[in-house]
């Protein structure tokens, strides 16, 4: 301290100790490097380029030390840039949403990240429109109609809350009061187009001279309400109201015997036991009356099924059937059984094959089994198996016959002659009729059956199969057999 304060003496008071401190540091080497400034600077974008889905442009932004400036983008799924050049290219219609950034030297601090904000418009424009506006009276409902020129689904809200109400993917218009019904549809566009602009159409809501009852309702639809065997869902489609407000709804079945009443659509109809063999219409109710009924729906529903055939030989992997098909449980009848084969032995070793069926070509009658079996192929024909009795064949298709040689087996015979293998393939399912949800009996599940033919596959000229002995007397080509279906309401 002595050796400071002498030396403080001689250069004088204008020479303060942390002066004279910085200058002992600095001449210690180069251990603390130099100075940092730290100045302020700041980044600024040019002009956004135009963007258009799948072109390219440039972005280019400044910062005011003169150091490069370095780019990213903050909206990786619409568009990407090169860090160094700015270049832009663009992904997908939307907003591309451009940073920049500085990370500041030993003269600058790092600059605040700037952004540029353009919108990457869509390779296509597409427009909408509407079909002629309907009639519509206060209290009434009725369905508007507008296409998108790009085929996408278009959605509707009502500009007009006070006048009348709409449902956004049915477009079902309900009139609340007198005036101008003004119903507005849109399409946002995706990848391959732009937004449509919204158009808009004007109904006008009249208020009908005198009362009187509603009219028959129309677009009267009927599916299973759930899992549950005995409910119903109706839903009512447009109604006229007849001048005054629809009061409610009653749903009656035929055969005759079930009732249901509601104010609001769809309308929950329970039945004793089992909704199977019903079919179901609708009647509005206003001050005036009844309306007539409606026509009979039958109930239509779509279910969900996931079939499974343990294979001994390829464990853990099983053969899996996972589908869907459509019942009409008035009728008591399955269509549209469509799904993929997930077959363990087809394909190269360790693969998968999945195989699309989509031709539902047979459905036999199980009264014994309390249903039906549906059979869903891979091609529009039930060929499958060898139907020659020399190898063992019978009728071409049917599970356990044969020894399950490919249907053409061999691919030449005597003098040339012969089918080449047609890869053909098919699962069978059953179906509950009245009740579609409910676990399989092993008696239903052994009637369960699949077959895999598909040329490429690692059994040769044998098809790869699930049976049971007690469905079909034989069990599958690799041992395998069904174990399992479950069917879930979609």
């Amino acid at each position: 301290m002595r050796i400071i304060r002498d030396i403080h003496k001689e250069i004088g008071l204008g020479f303060s100790l942390a002066a004279f401190a910085g200058m002992l540091l600095s001449g210690c080497g180069g251990d603390h490097g130099p100075a940092v400034e730290a100045r302020p600077q700041t980044i600024t974008f040019a002009a956004a380029p135009a963007l258009t889905l799948f072109g390219a442009a440039s972005v280019s932004a400044t910062a005011s030390s003169g150091l490069a400036v370095t780019y990213s983008s903050t909206t990786p799924a619409v568009c990407s840039v090169d860090s160094s050049t700015g270049a832009v290219t663009d992904i997908a219609a939307g907003v591309c949403i451009i940073a920049a950034n500085q990370s500041g030297n030993t003269t600058f601090a790092p600059a605040p990240q700037a952004t540029q904000s353009m919108i990457v418009i869509g390779s296509t424009i597409q427009s909408i429109s509407f079909t002629a506006a309907p009639a519509l009276t206060i209290f009434s409902s009725a369905t508007v109609s507008a296409t998108a020129s790009s085929g996408l689904a278009v959605t509707y809200s009502s500009t007009t809350p006070a006048i009348c109400s709409v449902a956004s993917g049915t477009a079902l218009v309900t009139a609340l009061a007198a005036g101008d019904c003004i119903v507005a549809a849109n399409q946002a566009g995706d990848t391959n187009y732009t937004a449509a602009p919204q158009v808009t159409q004007t109904i006008t809501v009249s208020v009908p001279s005198g009362g009187s009852v509603p009219g028959v309702p129309t677009g009267v639809t009927a599916t299973a309400a759930g899992d549950a065997p005995n409910t119903v869902a109706v839903t009512i489609g447009p109604t006229s109201s007849g001048g005054s407000p629809i009061t409610g709804y009653t749903v009656t079945s035929s055969p005759a015997g079930i009732t249901a009443a509601g104010t609001v659509s769809p309308i929950t109809v329970t039945c004793p036991s089992s909704c199977s063999g019903y079919a179901f219409s609708a009647i509005a109710t206003n001050s005036a009356g009844n309306s007539a009924p409606s026509v009979q729906a039958d109930v239509i529903t779509r279910y969900s099924v996931v079939e499974r055939f343990y294979e001994p030989d390829t464990q853990p992997r099983d053969t899996i059937f996972t589908g869907s098909f459509t019942l009409n449980s008035t009728t008591g009848t399955v269509s549209n059984l469509t799904g993929s084969l997930t077959e363990s032995m087809t394909g190269t070793v360790g693969s998968m094959t999945e195989l699309y069926l989509d031709h539902q070509l047979s459905v036999v009658p199980a009264p014994a089994l309390g249903g039906l079996l549906v059979t869903t192929f891979l091609l529009p024909a039930t060929n499958t198996f060898s139907n020659n009795p020399l190898y063992g064949g019978t009728d071409g298709w049917a599970p356990g016959t044969g020894n399950g040689l490919y249907y053409g087996f061999p691919t030449t015979g005597p003098g040339g002659t012969g089918i080449p293998n047609p890869g053909n393939a098919y699962a069978r399912i059953f179906v509950n009729t009245a009740d579609p949800t409910a676990p399989l009996t092993q008696a239903q599940i052994d009637k369960l059956a699949y077959a895999d033919c598909a040329a490429g596959g690692m059994m040769g000229a044998t098809c790869m199969t699930g049976t049971t002995v007690a469905g079909y007397g034989s069990i599958g080509a690799m041992s395998g057999y069904p174990v399992s279906q479950v069917t879930t309401k979609q």
